[in-house]
């Protein structure tokens, strides 16, 4: 018996890992052999991932709680499967499906069948996030129809703006103090610069 391990995805910094930590806990993983990324599954640049993986070796246990911790599309999640069963020769058990645990059923019949559930299983996960971003693509459509703006609020310049600008063009005033006095990024502030001058201009 090799060593065992547990790993924990969460997609953002503020998701709480702490129903996967929990199930790894009962099944007897050790707290120090946890590896947790707290980073979506958009990429695979995922830092303690790629440690497990380097430390991972024959005869170790892999536990996750689902099989979608492993990947962010079908074709990843068998890559990652293939990577770990077949080039590490560790055995994987997915909590949530207790079908997918390569411990059982070495022969070719069993291998066979957890194959064909591995791959439902990840078909199954790719195409329940597909139905999650369509959700939420809708979602937000719905609500830009109904007036709801998303993203920052837009910072309105002093209402001294003009006059702020006509004296750091005239020289009287640094263009720090202009900014400052403005309440204005320097970016936005040469937004409402550019805004400013076109306006101007129309007015001639």
């Amino acid at each position: 018996m090799g060593t065992i391990y547990g790993y924990i995805r969460v997609s953002t910094q503020e998701q709480n890992e702490d129903r996967q930590r929990l199930a790894l806990r009962e099944a007897a993983v050790p707290e120090g052999n946890i590896f947790l990324d707290k980073q979506s599954g958009k990429d695979f640049e995922r830092p303690s991932y790629k440690r497990l993986v380097k430390k991972l070796k024959p005869d170790d246990l892999l536990y996750i709680k689902s099989i979608d911790r492993l990947g962010r599309n079908y074709e990843e999640i068998q890559n990652q499967w293939r990577v770990i069963t077949k080039e590490k020769g560790v055995d994987i058990v997915v909590l949530d499906m207790p079908l997918l645990d390569t411990r059982r059923g070495k022969d070719l019949v069993g291998t066979f069948l957890s194959d064909i559930v591995l791959q439902v299983l990840s078909f199954v996960a790719e195409n329940e996030r597909a139905n999650i971003r369509q959700r939420q693509a809708e979602g937000i459509a719905a609500a830009k129809k109904r007036g709801v703006r998303f993203g920052r609020p837009s910072v309105e310049p002093s209402t001294d703006f003009p006059k702020i600008v006509a004296a750091w063009e005239a020289g009287r005033l640094s263009f720090p103090d202009a900014l400052e006095r403005s309440g204005l990024a320097q970016a936005t502030f040469y937004r409402r610069l550019r805004e400013l001058r076109l306006t101007r201009k129309s007015k001639k």
